[in-house]
Order: C-alpha cells, then structure tokens, then sequence
C-alpha cells in the first residue's frame, strides 16, 4: 500500500472502532477486507462519494433480545440472544444461527459483515445477516433445547420470512434445533414457509446441506490448485475441527486421491501418518454424528491421538482450518511454511489471524479465505430457498453439480480480481474486491438509503 492508501485506512478504522468500541472480531473483519479494498477503493470516486465503504460497515439493524427458558428440573435460566441483518442489497437477509458461550455482538458482527461478501460471490440473491445466542447446547437434553429454541422463535419469528431474512444453523446450531425452531415458527404464523434452511429432507430441506460447506472448500481448493498447475491427489492435508465442514472436507479430499493426516476437537487432534482411509472416515462420521462422541475416544489402526495439540505442527502440504475463528496463528503459519504447505483454504470464518494471513502471502502460499472457500454451504442454503419457492426437490447428483458450478466461478472472479504480476493470485484480494463491487454496485443505485 502506498502512504495515501495507508493513512485513508487508518482514519477509516479510527472511526470505525470509535463507532463501534470494544468488538475486537469485528474491527478484525473490517480491517481485513478495507484493507485488500483500498487501493481499489480510492480508484473509484463514485464509490467514495456515495460512502459504501462507510455504510457497508454500518449494520442495517441488530436486534438484541432475551430467551427464557425451563430446564428439565423446573429451574428458569436466560440468555441473551441477537439477530444482525448486515445488508440486503443483493436479496433477503442471509446467514447462520449459533448457539455458543463466545457468542457476543462482536462476533455476530464479523460473521455478519464476512457473510456480506460470501453471499455475494455466489451469484444467488442473498444479504447478509448473522444471530445467535450465548446459549450452550452442549450438556443439555433434547427437551431443554426444545424449549430453549421454542422460546427464541418467539421473539425471532417477528423479525424474519421467506422474502425478508433467512436464518440456518452454524456452531451449535444442526439439525435438531433448526427442526425445533422450524416447529415453533410453524406454530406462530400457521403456515409452511421456506423461512429456515438446513431443514430435513422430509420437510422442505435440501439434499447435500450436510456435506456443502466441506465439499465447497475441497472443490475450490482443487480449483485454486489446478489453477497453479499442483495436483491435489497424492497431498497430504491437515484438517482441524471434526464437525460437519472437517468431515465432509476429509470425505472429499480422500475421494480426490488426498492424504488426510489430522482431524481435531476441543481436546486434541488424530494424526494418521498414512492419511485416513474411507471405513475410518465412515467411524469417525457415526463416532461424531451420531454418538457426540470425542476423537480422544477413537481408536484405529496408524491412528494416534494427541491431547491438547493442533493440527497445524504436522508436516502438510494442503491445511484447511475449519474448527473456529483465529485458530491459526502466526507461529502455526510460520510452522506450516517451514513443513512446505502450498495451500491454506477457509473451512471455518476467519481461522487465521492477521499476522498468520501476512505470513502466508509473504511466502506466496495459496490461501483461499472463508468468503470464498466455505461459501458452499451458503450456496446450496440459497439453492434450499429456490427448491422451497418453486415447491421442487432436486436430486442430490443435481445439487452437487450446481455446487460444483458455483464454486469454480467463485474461484474465477477471485482469480480476475485477485491476479498479480509474477506472483500467485492473492485470493484475499480478489474475493474482497469481488464481493464487495456487487453490493457497492447495488447500494449506489438505490440511491442515498
């Protein structure tokens, strides 16, 4: 960046965090894509004159709300709870509920803005809005988060509709509570409206929901790699997190020929030298699905666990974080430059840090961020919305190749805002710039509003 370039940034962000004091993810969030913007930014004088990029932070409203709920012993508890619809340019408020003890304003602000530019990328007519609450569903029964859900909906059913804002589920958020919420909401407005996505398949929901956020980030990390002449079979592929995206993401990246080396939890991670085979991916997938169960609990042949370690110290050629926010930090990107890693691509919003980010653009390592490599499983929620409004259900051979689709011209517009001279693409460029011209594009003809 130029000096120019550099102090416009510096007073945006000044007042940006004046505004806004004391939401450290979201100042984050901002900083990252204004400061991939601004030299494109300051080129456009209309842009500027309009203040996109000042109104594009600004949320259009957030909602803050009490959830009272009953626990199975009779004891009343409460939780607070909120619903940020960012910006709707593009179409209906768009993005996950999560349920979570780190939940706070700040970081439904961040998921917020970053869903912005995801919905964007994909091309479908999508805002971009986040919620949750600090709510734990993590201990509780199905009858306790029945009634927790049951009460959220009663506030949350005001504020959203088919045509208005479209919640789905995020970290702690899957089936079973969008199933409550789903009910709830039935009950409230007496009638069947495509309101939710990640719904089952029995009422409304979507064929290959489940695996898109996972599948979408191999795809595009298979786009970017072929698009710099590497092969992806063969590769071995560090993967934390081991909920639904870093399963599905190790699913097909051992479909593609990849060794997938880790997988990680709270407590630790897996390491499999010899990359895992499919019968153990297919354990691993009942051990977490469908018995909640721990990887500290798993046992299989040239398998290790290893309490209270990250993938990231194991040598790798491919890392996809999907576990959470800022898991991979500058030491972790140094570690993994020093193993030879060629990609780092998003499975989770914003795991790495600033400092990691720089690190892996000052040594041309392709790093594909969360907007557009998870952006799948956005893509096929909005592919959910379309199949509801026309009263259809496609096949899953047809949804996964819409998937696929939208994936590669994710990674096109990446590459034509992204490409540099003599270097690889800058992928952070390019979906930033990409997804934000779209909705600039659209908040200027409005007109001032």
């Amino acid at each position: 960046m130029t000096s120019e370039e550099k102090r416009e940034l510096d007073i945006f962000m000044k007042g940006l965090r004046k505004r806004n004091p004391h939401e450290t993810e979201f100042h984050q969030a901002v900083r990252e894509v204004a400061t991939s913007i601004m030299p494109w930014y300051l080129q456009h004088e209309e842009y500027r004159r309009a203040q996109i990029l000042e109104r594009i932070t600004e949320p259009d409203r957030i909602i803050t709300f009490r959830v009272t709920w009953e626990t199975d012993s009779g004891e009343i508890r409460a939780n607070r709870a909120w619903r940020v619809q960012f910006n709707h340019a593009l179409g209906p408020y768009k993005g996950g509920l999560r349920f979570h003890p780190s939940v706070t304003q700040s970081v439904l602000k961040f998921l917020g803005f970053e869903q912005i530019f995801k919905n964007s990328l994909t091309g479908l007519p999508m805002g971009g809005a986040k919620g949750g609450s600090n709510f734990n569903p993590k201990g509780k029964s199905d009858r306790e988060v029945m009634r927790f859900c049951q009460s959220m909906m009663t506030e949350l059913h005001r504020h959203i509709g088919e045509d208005i804002d479209v919640p789905a589920g995020d970290i702690g958020v899957g089936g079973r509570e969008v199933s409550y919420l789903f009910g709830q909401y039935m009950r409230l407005e007496n009638r069947w409206s495509g309101v939710l996505t990640g719904k089952g398949l029995s009422f409304g929901g979507s064929a290959v929901r489940k695996e898109a956020t996972g599948w979408g980030c191999v795809y595009f990390c298979d786009d970017m790699l072929k698009h710099h002449k590497i092969d992806i079979a063969g590769k071995r592929a560090a993967v934390s997190g081991s909920g639904n995206v870093a399963l599905y993401a190790a699913q097909k990246l051992i479909d593609k020929g990849a060794k997938v080396v880790t997988l990680s939890d709270s407590g630790g991670m897996i390491h499999c030298p010899e990359g895992l085979t499919l019968d153990q991916w297919e354990e691993l997938r009942i051990l977490k699905e469908q018995d909640r169960g721990r990887l500290s609990s798993f046992e299989s042949s040239g398998v290790n666990y290893h309490s209270g370690k990250n993938p990231w110290g194991v040598p790798c050629e491919i890392a996809i974080p999907c576990a959470t926010q800022n898991e991979l930090d500058e030491d972790d990107a140094k570690t993994l430059i020093a193993n030879g890693v060629l990609a780092v691509a998003e499975g989770a919003n914003m795991p790495t840090t600033a400092e990691a980010m720089h690190q892996l653009e000052e040594n041309d390592v392709l790093h594909a961020p969360g907007k557009a490599s998870n952006a799948g499983g956005v893509a096929v929620s909005g592919l959910e919305q379309s199949q509801n409004a026309m009263r259809i259900s496609w096949a899953p051979e047809e949804v996964n190749q819409r998937l696929q689709k939208i994936m590669k011209d994710i990674h096109q517009r990446c590459v034509e805002f992204g490409e540099m001279p003599g270097k690889p693409v800058s992928y952070v460029n390019g979906s930033n710039i990409a997804g934000f011209k779209k909705v600039a594009e659209a908040m200027r003809a409005y007109g001032a509003v």
